[in-house]
């Protein structure tokens, strides 16, 4: 249990390690000529960073931008209009995780389905959605598989455990992206000018430091991999910081007590052995080449998109929507002439302003003085 000691003590060592980032930031501030650039590419980083105050407090001396770090927000909008026709087939259930049910398409959002009389099932893991398919035996119970490294091997072992039960009624559609090739488009990118990255602890967790490791040395950008509270964040920041100010191109782990060098091989075979690597559009960033995850020959009957073969149409942003320049670090929330305005939380115009690891959603609820 935590003391009041031990409370005391993490609160003057996150003062003390406050101070020294804002000095290190000052010092490379007067060598750049501008405040150092970092993106932190977890959504989880993002609310962590919001909820704590410390983007506020950072906000003088580092330019911190959001990245694609939210598996909602880089859904892309035609994936979400597939998703909504699946939703509307005679017979379907959709299975999903909470945060996509209000995700506006061209044609409205799940939660307006389910409104309209489809057939919805929020579930908190994909295990639920193969039971479900078991008790409904008469129904097509269709999962959508959304997200990053982390719950893609959980959605892999809900399709093997189908595949042993022999369900005919279960299928998923895969709209899981990668992050390294992600961050590899935006490393490449002149328009950002990016001096570090705030690399993701829960994918990093499944991946490993290694995964990460050609961003020193093809695009000699620094990246440290960060935990998730006050203190974690600060001591991946002076690190990244003391690398930036030395001009050391690496990518080191502020995170060891969770990740590792090689990160989860179990759950990294469970993805070599239940998908193959697939292109994939994301919100903001468009169609990078093996950033996807299709399921395997072993595995394509439960594949969504062989039982449904919809069009998947291009999809135009909303008028005035900057969900895309946002996820890709070019403008902050706020500068979007929509937020907080025609664009909250119980009226999203894009997924930013709905998942819980949305930017948008987390300047929303935590710097609201900026409405």
């Amino acid at each position: 249990m935590e003391t009041w000691s031990t409370y005391h003590h993490q609160k003057d060592l996150a003062a003390r390690l406050l101070v020294k980032v804002k000095n290190l930031a000052a010092a490379i501030a007067s060598k750049l000529g501008r405040r150092p650039v970092i993106m932190e590419v977890c959504g989880t980083h993002t609310v962590a960073l919001a909820r704590t105050g410390l983007r506020s407090l950072l906000a003088g001396c580092i330019d911190l931008r959001s990245g694609p770090g939210c598996p909602v927000c880089v859904t892309a909008p035609e994936e979400i209009d597939y998703m909504l026709c699946l939703a509307r087939q005679p017979g379907v259930i959709i299975a999903t995780f909470g945060d996509m049910v209000r995700v506006p398409g061209s044609s409205g959002s799940l939660e307006k389905a389910r409104i309209e009389g489809c057939q919805l099932q929020v579930c908190y893991s994909p295990r639920e959605a193969v039971t479900l398919a078991r008790s409904n035996p008469d129904r097509e119970i269709v999962f959508l598989g959304i997200g990053f490294e982390t719950t893609a091997p959980a959605v892999g072992l809900a399709v093997k455990e189908a595949a042993a039960l022999r369900l005919k009624n279960f299928s998923i559609y895969s709209a899981h992206k990668l992050v390294p090739p992600a961050l590899a488009t935006l490393a490449a990118d002149p328009e950002l000018k990016l001096d570090g990255l705030l690399l993701p602890g829960h994918v990093s967790a499944i991946l490993g430091r290694q995964s990460f490791a050609f961003l020193a040395k093809e695009y000699k950008l620094t990246a440290t991999i960060a935990g998730f509270d006050a203190l974690d964040i600060l001591g991946a920041m002076l690190e990244l910081l003391v690398q930036i100010q030395r001009g050391e191109a690496q990518v080191s782990n502020a995170y060891p007590r969770v990740v590792s060098e090689t990160g989860n091989l179990k759950a990294q075979e469970i993805l070599r052995e239940v998908f193959s690597l697939a292109p994939a559009n994301w919100r903001g960033l468009g169609l990078i080449p093996l950033s996807g995850l299709k399921l395997n020959t072993a595995y394509q009957a439960f594949d969504a998109t062989r039982r449904w073969p919809l069009e998947l149409k291009p999809v135009p942003s909303p008028a005035g929507c900057l969900c895309g320049s946002v996820l890709k670090g070019l403008c902050l929330p706020t500068q979007c002439t929509l937020f907080g305005r025609r664009c909250t939380p119980l009226r999203p115009v894009g997924p930013c302003m709905v998942s819980s690891e949305g930017s948008c959603a987390a300047y929303y609820r935590y710097s609201r003085e900026a409405v």
